[in-house]
């Protein structure tokens, strides 16, 4: 499903070069001036649409904003022979960085994507201008309560509920019924690859460590930002890495949990917007 709104459209490109046949990503494109590309998480049901829909507005006022939905989630296809792994997440980014002809843009990570957006900068510091870091995987992780929850997700709209309700917000009148059914249908479209990269041996999908020595490698300027109450990525593991990193700044939302931009979206917006607009 492609979606419309005001401010964002749906497109299509082929991303070629990760399997035998080119993956069909579906993103969103929105606004002008200084490409900015967002990268959702890894949660049942989750899509660009899905975590970026309160972001994109705002963001795109300043600059060209595109949201993919990476490969194995969302609209974007699921060829056969892809193997999921944290190198196949960030070579399709890449892939579709390149289908575009974007030599360098700034990147905003949620959880997984913060992970991608790490390994992207560790690879390939000449494509990254700037990064924000949001509720990311980075040194010190654990396997917590929530993430634990979202890898035994069963889907049904009543375990959705329950899962975004328990381990996403702080605040639950932010889990509308329109977002509950929204990534319940999501997380059924996508179930059998979610299953797969996380569960399947042959896929590599809960390898996402990084080491000490990979973070302070990074020079690319980077803001982290987490939510105090975070469930699912401790907020201990940000400020872990803004001691690794060589240039970076740290924010925390108190009464927040996973999801930032999506329980305090404007202030959200806006603190990426200031830290995207320097050089």
């Amino acid at each position: 499903m492609t979606v419309t709104t005001e401010l964002a459209r749906g497109h299509r490109v082929a991303v070629r070069g990760l399997t035998a046949e080119p993956i069909d990503t579906h993103y969103l494109d929105a606004g002008q001036g200084d490409p900015v590309v967002l990268l959702h998480g890894s949660g049942p049901g989750v899509s660009a649409w899905a975590n970026w829909q309160h972001t994109i507005p705002g963001l795109s006022r300043e600059f060209r904003v595109l949201a993919p939905d990476t490969v194995g989630y969302g609209a974007t296809s699921r060829p056969d022979d892809v193997v999921y792994s944290l190198r196949t997440w960030s070579d399709h980014i890449l892939g579709f960085l390149d289908a575009l002809g974007l030599e360098q843009v700034s990147l905003v990570g949620n959880s997984l994507g913060g992970r991608m957006s790490l390994d992207l900068a560790e690879r390939h510091p000449d494509r990254i201008r700037r990064m924000v870091l949001m509720g990311s995987p980075g040194v010190g992780m654990t396997v917590t309560e929530g993430l634990k929850a979202l890898r035994s997700y069963d889907p049904s709209p009543e375990n959705m509920r329950a899962l975004l309700l328990d381990y996403f917000a702080v605040d639950p009148s932010i889990i509308t019924d329109e977002l509950v059914r929204i990534r319940y249908e999501a997380s059924v479209e996508s179930w059998d690859a979610y299953r797969a990269m996380f569960f399947d041996p042959r896929h590599k999908g809960n390898e996402l460590g990084i080491t000490e020595e990979q973070v302070r490698s990074i020079r690319t300027p980077s803001l982290l930002v987490h939510g105090r109450e975070d469930k699912v990525v401790p907020p201990e593991v940000s400020w872990t890495m803004v001691n690794l990193l060589p240039d970076a700044d740290l924010h925390v939302f108190a009464r927040c949990g996973h999801w930032t931009q999506i329980e305090r979206a404007a202030e959200f917006t806006e603190l990426v917007a200031g830290f995207l607009r320097h050089y």
